[in-house]
Order: C-alpha cells, then sequence, then structure tokens
C-alpha cells in the first residue's frame, strides 16, 4: 500500500470521525445505517438465539428434521422489514407463537448491545407483529427539532424524544400535567418553550407564582391574570372555580335538550358549542407547587386545603370545560400535605426532570413504570433539559427541551400580547403593575 493509499484512507477516516461527531444525521444516513445494517443480516440469528428470543419448533418441523436425519433448530422471530430513518432503523418483527411484547422488552438492552446501536425501543403493532426501533446515535445530545411540527391550536411541540420524534403537549388529549426538576434540572427551559408555543394562540394564559412572581412575571403581557402570593393564589382560584362554573352553566343552557332538538346540537362540553358562544380556552400554570402547600399557623392551614380543594375541583372537571392545569415544582411528593396525592391521581401528563430526591420521581411516574423512575434518578446533572415522561400510549420516554432563553420567551409573549382575551371575571389579577417590570427587563 502506497503513501498516497495510507493519506487518502487517513482522510476518509478523519472525515467519518468529524461527521460522526458534528453532523451525525450525516455520518448515519450515509455510513453508519449501512454498517448497522450488515452488522444485523449477519448476525439476526444468533443473536436472537443469545437473547433468548426463540421458541421450540413445531411438531410438524421437528418431524421434517427427523425425517432429514437432522437436528431441529429453535423457530426465530421474522424479520419482515427495515426502514432507514435520520435516526435509526426500524425493524418490523412478526413474532413467533408463544412470545409476547415483554420478552422483546426484556432484552432491549442486550440488543443494543449486540447491534451497537445508542438504544433500542420496542413497540407492539398489532397481535403478532412489533416494531424495534433501533437508535442509531444519541439524538438528545444536540437537540434540533424537525423543521415540520404541529400547529394545531392547544398542541404544542416542546422536546425532542430519545427517538427521534418532536414530543407535543397536546392539551385537548393530556388536560393535565405535573412537571417537576430540580434547580438547574430544565424544568424552567421546558416551562418558557410552553409559554412561547401558546403565545400565538387564541388561549387565556394564568399564572399561580407564589415566589413572589419572579417566574411569570416576564410574561405579563401575555397573561390574563398573575397571583404572586399565596393569598392572592387563594382569591384567584376561587374566581377561577366560579368561571368553570359559569362554563358548565353556559353549556346546560345550550344543550336545547327538546323532543324536536337535532342530535348534533347536544354537547357535554364547551366544544359542542357555536363558535360565536365558545368561551376561550385556559390554561393555568402553577409554578413551585410547594408553595401553595407550605403553611405556618392554623390559618394558613385553612387556607392551604381551600387553595388544595378548589386545585382538585379544577383537575376534576376543567376538561369539560377548556381549563387546563399544568403544575410545576422542584419535589412533589405525599409529605407535602393533605390532597397532594389527589391532585396529583388527577395530573395525566407526567414530566420529571433530574430530581434531588427519589420519592419525587416515584410520586410522578411510579404509576407509569417502574424502569420509568430509574431513568428518571439516573439523569445526569451535565444534561440539564432532559426528562422522563410517562406516554399516553403507555410506556415512557425520555425526552430534552431545546433552549429557550428567557428574552425569547418574553418577545414572544410581547409580540402576541394583543391577542391576549379579555375575561372580565380576572380583571382584578390582570398583572398591569409587573407590565412596568417587564419594559425595565427589555430595556436592560
Amino acid at each position: 500500500m502506497d503513501a498516497l493509499t495510507l493519506v487518502l484512507l487517513a482522510l476518509v477516516v478523519a472525515t467519518l470521525l468529524v461527521l460522526r461527531w458534528k453532523r451525525p444525521v450525516w455520518y448515519w444516513l450515509g455510513f453508519g445505517s449501512l454498517v448497522t445494517l450488515v452488522r444485523i443480516a449477519v448476525t439476526y440469528r444468533s443473536v436472537m438465539e443469545a437473547c433468548g428470543l426463540t421458541e421450540q419448533p413445531s411438531r410438524w418441523r421437528v418431524w421434517l428434521a427427523s425425517a432429514a436425519d437432522r437436528r431441529p433448530s429453535p423457530m426465530v422471530p421474522k424479520l419482515r422489514r427495515v426502514r432507514i430513518t435520520r435516526c435509526g432503523l426500524v425493524l418490523r418483527v412478526k413474532m413467533q407463537p408463544g412470545q409476547e411484547l415483554l420478552d422483546f422488552d426484556a432484552a432491549t438492552e442486550r440488543l443494543r448491545h449486540a447491534w451497537r446501536t445508542h438504544g433500542v425501543l420496542v413497540q407492539a403493532l398489532r397481535p403478532g407483529w412489533l416494531e424495534v426501533r433501533l437508535i442509531g446515535y444519541d439524538v438528545l445530545r444536540t437537540v434540533q427539532m424537525p423543521r415540520k411540527l404541529p400547529s394545531e391550536l392547544l398542541k404544542v411541540p416542546v422536546a425532542l424524544r430519545a427517538d427521534g420524534s418532536p414530543h407535543v403537549r397536546d392539551f385537548r388529549t393530556s388536560a393535565h400535567e405535573l412537571v417537576i426538576g430540580a434547580t438547574e434540572s430544565g424544568k424552567s427551559v421546558y416551562l418558557r418553550g410552553l409559554v412561547k408555543g401558546l403565545a400565538p394562540q387564541r388561549v387565556a394564559l394564568v399564572g399561580i407564582d407564589c415566589k413572589w412572581g419572579v417566574e411569570l412575571a416576564p410574561f405579563a403581557r401575555r397573561l390574563s391574570a398573575l397571583a404572586c402570593t399565596p393569598e392572592e393564589a387563594s382569591q384567584l382560584l376561587d374566581v377561577l372555580v366560579e368561571e368553570m362554573t359559569s362554563r358548565y352553566e353556559l353549556v346546560r343552557a345550550a344543550q336545547h335538550l327538546a323532543p324536536d332538538a337535532p342530535l348534533d346540537s347536544i354537547t357535554s362540553d364547551v366544544w359542542g358549542l357555536p363558535e360565536d358562544i365558545r368561551p376561550v380556552p385556559l390554561v393555568l400554570v402553577v409554578d413551585e407547587i410547594a408553595e401553595l402547600f407550605l403553611i405556618s399557623s392554623k390559618a394558613d392551614e385553612k387556607r392551604r386545603d381551600h387553595m388544595v380543594t378548589q386545585l382538585i375541583r379544577l383537575a376534576q372537571l376543567g376538561r369539560a370545560a377548556a381549563m387546563y392545569l399544568e403544575v410545576c415544582g422542584q419535589r412533589f411528593g405525599s409529605e407535602l400535605g393533605t390532597g397532594a396525592t389527589a391532585l396529583r391521581a388527577q395530573l395525566t401528563g407526567r414530566v420529571a426532570h433530574r430530581v434531588n430526591d427519589e420519592s419525587s420521581a416515584k410520586m410522578a411516574l411510579a404509576d407509569v413504570s417502574p424502569r420509568a423512575v430509574s431513568a428518571a434518578t439516573s439523569i445526569a446533572p451535565t444534561r440539564p433539559g432532559t426528562a422522563v415522561v410517562g406516554l399516553l400510549t403507555g410506556g415512557w420516554a425520555r425526552i430534552r427541551s431545546p433552549f429557550v432563553s428567557l428574552h425569547e420567551a418574553v418577545a414572544a409573549c410581547t409580540t402576541y400580547a394583543h391577542l391576549t382575551p379579555d375575561i372580565p371575571a380576572l380583571a382584578a389579577f390582570r398583572p398591569y403593575l409587573q407590565t412596568a417590570a417587564v419594559e425595565v427587563f427589555e430595556a436592560a
């Protein structure tokens, strides 16, 4: 081999290494996917046998093998189709009789090491068929959201999943959500991205921030109401419950339950009302939920119980009234006091960033999966924005939010301030005073 060939080979290797680090998508599509395909084609049967994903041969196979004086081989799952994506491979597999999804789910780590991929995800398609998704590289190392993202009402892409697909916060599907995370875990960035995504939509944003409003006050121009102390929060929650009650009365009045009423005019929520009378959707963001539970006197205990009761009422009944909760906090556990567990039970969505205690992760994800709790407690401090989320389709996934600065979120709120709905019941809580603080912030 001459010197020129060695130089060219070294350049090719260096180019591949640079692409792998700087442009992992290009590296994967141009080189990594082909290597992985060859590896799977060569080792598929041996890997299935080594991972215990085989079944005993059927009787007729045993009979044919004995007739041919051969030893019957175990039956492996049939690989029917392989599809290359920008972040991995998707294998469509037909299981053998006697196998189930849990068999493959338990073997994901062994498959990952055998085929030298970054991750393996398994999902059932229909009886007897499943999808094995191989992740070729660390998608969450540098978050790059896909170009085509949903832009429907109450749907906000807030993060990227480990399989390369966007994670969308869909309020219509999952009305209420619990978001926990320690300091510098990325919880505030997740919240900024959510506010930035909701700002251009015809949605009323309401905030409760008992840290004197330092987290939510910068978004004042886009907020219909803001409470900065437990006393204000108690009053605001009473008004929100009254607003919810009035929306239910509107639905009942518009049902037209006369004998000759057309069936399509009967509804049980505000989304079935005509657009001209339909109330605007309302999203209540509660920052640092633990502050609402803290008490220092008997009077505080009475107010706390009242606030928690109102929050639980909103969580139980708010969905039909198009009123949604986004509850955030550094920790969340039963030790917060009466009503914490009841409130958590109503919060369908669960997002757990890095936490300081295992009990918070269990409170958020224990009913999703024990493995999700383990994944949440193993998030490294060097990966802010990484979180574990419970999926509505079942199971869980790792996600990471793209970085959204406070200036970006404030700029979005300022640009779309004219879309802030005017809700008369919330006029007393409209953060006019905080607007001056926003102007000082922007000038700085």
